[in-house]
């Protein structure tokens, strides 16, 4: 019978060569051991070079990251995404690697991609549990918090976050945080004067899920800042300003909004949040923000409106997807203002009211507009600032409702 030749022997040492490759991969991918040893070995060195270097070359290297290098670490960020080579760089004490340069490089690029690494090691239950354990990895990593470079405080961000959802150790980071002051300090910075959006919501993700996890440092963090310290020199706090979250919130929203309509959710939220404690609520009751929140819910209906004039280009299915996910956004803005709204309007003193109806705040139109978003299903409230209104300007009140006979019948 006829048939293929059979394939040549392959020589002792193509057999053991071939063993080696399968060997050297890592797990189940076809990524290098070897090389992978290479890259780190080459990283220790940069942050402890030969003593061949005098003092001033070696700061000045460690300020720029070779091009090469730059690669080939990029190319182990990449790879970290992978389960099989995340395990594998914990089994070779990477953390404990990257804590080291963490703590004594001063290039930029090199502390970004570490604490990226890092962010998506975490992303693996059993890696994130051995990470958020290690007490002196866990300080080293929120002092990056506080690193004046936004690609590291993005990184840095975006680890945190990934910890904080991880209810296994959720709590080790908070009671970190609480314990680390200037970590609010910091946050508190970053929102009022950064322009960087990406970086304003993450930063906002992290407020927002510390004060979901604990209403007590969300106590701490509203009552910080509040009352400038008796004994403290007047020269200090004109060094160091004191920082309050909730202006510090409103000026990342405002920085965000027109950018990412999801990270002002983020911000909404955190607001909503304080509404929840008397404290939060009497930190941001303010006029001009109730005014600006009723104008957001006045603009809803012209951010629904479809587009009349759209380019022929646009399909009929393009159109109807970007107005459903257009839509979706706009509704969980609209939701978390009324929350917000009413939660203000339940505080809202009859001297507050009259300030607001003489300054324009609450006027019959924006007042109605409030009405008509928050009934029926804040009507409790809408009363008790009906009674309220009553006593400051009746016919205001009167017309009010007339405008609404559900509250003309109901009070």
């Amino acid at each position: 019978m006829d048939r293929n030749p059979s394939p040549p022997l392959r020589s002792r040492e193509e057999e053991e060569e071939e063993a080696a490759a399968v060997g050297d991969c890592i797990g189940s991918t076809v990524y290098s051991k070897h090389w992978l040893f290479g890259v780190l070995t080459g990283l220790m060195q940069i942050v402890s070079p030969e003593n061949s270097k005098s003092s001033s070359d070696h700061e000045e290297q460690q300020m720029e990251l070779d091009e090469e290098m730059e690669n080939e670490i990029c190319r182990v960020w990449d790879m970290s995404m992978d389960e099989d080579v995340a395990l594998f760089l914990h089994e070779f004490n990477v953390p404990d690697i990257f804590m080291g340069i963490l703590a004594k490089s001063k290039c930029p690029r090199l502390r970004e991609i570490c604490v990226g690494i890092l962010g998506n090691m975490a992303c693996f239950q059993e890696i994130c549990v051995s990470i958020s354990s290690d007490k002196n990895l866990g300080q080293v990593l929120l002092y990056c918090l506080c690193d004046s470079d936004p690609p590291t405080l993005l990184e840095t961000s975006r680890l945190l976050l990934t910890c904080l959802s991880q209810t296994e150790v959720a709590v080790v980071w908070v009671e970190r945080i609480r314990e680390h002051p200037a970590i609010y300090d910091s946050i508190c910075f970053i929102m009022s004067s950064s322009t960087n959006v990406d970086l304003l919501v993450k930063v906002g993700e992290v407020v927002d899920k510390l004060f979901d996890l604990d209403e007590k440092l969300m106590l701490e963090w509203i009552r910080n800042g509040a009352v400038q310290p008796l004994d403290q020199p007047q020269e200090d706090s004109e060094q160091q300003p004191v920082f309050r979250i909730v202006p510090c919130v409103l000026e990342a929203a405002k920085q965000v909004r027109s950018e990412n309509p999801e990270g002002l959710d983020v911000y909404m939220h955190i607001l909503q949040l304080l509404t929840t404690v008397d404290d939060g609520i009497q930190a941001i009751v303010d006029l001009p923000l109730i005014d600006s929140l009723i104008r957001v819910l006045q603009n809803m209906k012209h951010c629904q409106k479809k587009p009349e004039n759209s380019a022929e280009s646009n399909t009929e299915e393009t159109k109807k997807s970007d107005l459903t996910q257009g839509d979706f956004h706009l509704k969980i803005l609209k939701d978390i203002s009324c929350e917000f709204l009413s939660n203000i309007f339940q505080v809202l003193t009859k001297e507050t009211v009259a300030q607001g109806l003489k300054e324009g705040q609450l006027s019959k139109r924006k007042c109605s507009c409030a009405f008509e978003n928050l009934l029926p299903l804040y009507n409790p409230v809408v009363e008790d600032f009906l009674k309220i209104l009553r006593e400051v300007d009746k016919t205001l009140a009167g017309n009010l409702e007339e405008s609404f006979p559900s509250l003309k019948v109901q009070t």
